[in-house]
Formats: C-alpha cells, structure tokens, sequence
C-alpha cells in the first residue's frame, strides 16, 4: 500500500522520516532537534501556506469565476474553501501555540513580548503573530462564515459583501505582516553579534 495516497500516509510517512533523521544524527549531548521549535515550523509552513494560497491563488480564482456560469465560484466556495479554512484556523492557532511554548522552553517568553533583550527580535515576530492569528479568529474566519454560509443562517447580499471586505482586508494585512514576521524568527537566531538567543 502506497502511503503517499492519503493525507494521513503522507503525514506519518513525514513524521516517521523526520525521526529516522532525528535518530540518525543523534550525538554524544543528546537530541540535536527542539520538538517545540520543529512543531512550530511545520504548523507555521502551513499556516502561511494556506494564507499566501488564499491570497494568491483561490480569491483570483474565485473573482475570475464569477465571471463565468460554469462552474462559478460554487465549486471552490462549497468544497475547497471550508476544508482549507478548517486547516488554515487550526494551524494559525497551533502556530501560535507551540511558538509560545517554544520562547517559553528558551526561557524567553515574557521578554519576548515585552520586546527586551535579548529577545527584541522574536518578540516582535511573536507580536506580528499575535496579531495574525487575532486576525484569523476574530475577524477572517466569523467573516468568512457569513460569506460561505457556514453559521447556519441567512445575510442579506449587503453583510455579505460587508463580510467579504472585512474578510480580504484581513487576509492581506496577514500576508503583508507575515514578511516582517518571517524575517523577525530567521532573523532571531542571529540577534546580538551572530549568537543564537
């Protein structure tokens, strides 16, 4: 059986590689890898992933199909959007969640968000975050029920379109702080004179 014919197969098949890699170049001091860090950047993969997705690929798409009777935006609107917003929520929060845990297993969790030294750079990583995953739960994803019709009820084509603004605004204020925000975590690591944290 070929695990890579499921979604579930390919992510074991990761996992079970990424140990054997673990296992392989394990040395005298012990595990060379951070488990809370390695988290962290597979949920945050994607996380924006699925955020530069959206923006790239699918809200085009669906503009160019509303120009067209078939098969319109309900293909993508019925099937491909509901699941990727399952997976984009859930990831913005574990993305958060593990790197939490991560400033807070390097004993930098408060200066981090109080943005001193020696974690000035992360912390702001960790604050555009924030912001990022307030923006998905708070404003793209309540939003974007109304537009898919996933809270139960029925809008008026004026919340809707309301809906649709808040939702996109939203969306590209998270591309543009995920670049500041992606090179604030690379940039940690060489944050006061080369040394790591």
């Amino acid at each position: 059986m070929n695990p890579l014919k499921s979604v579930l197969g390919t992510i074991i098949s990761g996992i079970v590689l990424a140990l054997i890699f673990v296992f392989a170049m394990k040395s005298e001091s012990g595990n060379p890898m951070e488990w809370t860090i390695w988290f962290h950047a597979v949920v945050g993969v994607l996380w924006i992933g699925l955020l530069y997705y959206f923006n790239f690929v699918q809200v085009p798409g669906v503009a160019k199909a509303l120009a067209d009777k078939e098969p319109g935006p309900a293909a993508i609107n019925k099937y491909i959007a509901p699941n990727a917003l399952l997976w984009f929520r859930w990831a913005a929060l574990l993305t958060w969640l593990s790197g939490a845990a991560a400033l807070g297993k390097l004993g930098i969790f408060k200066a981090a968000f109080m943005l001193q030294d020696p974690a000035v750079v992360i912390g702001v990583g960790a604050w555009l975050g924030t912001i990022m995953l307030l923006n998905v739960w708070g404003l793209i994803w309540p939003n974007q029920k109304k537009i898919l019709g996933l809270d139960g009820k029925t809008h008026s084509p004026e919340v809707i379109a309301k809906a649709k603004v808040v939702a996109l605004m939203a969306s590209r204020t998270n591309t543009m702080l995920s670049i500041p925000m992606l090179l604030a975590m690379t940039a940690s690591t060489f944050h006061n004179g080369g040394m790591p944290l």
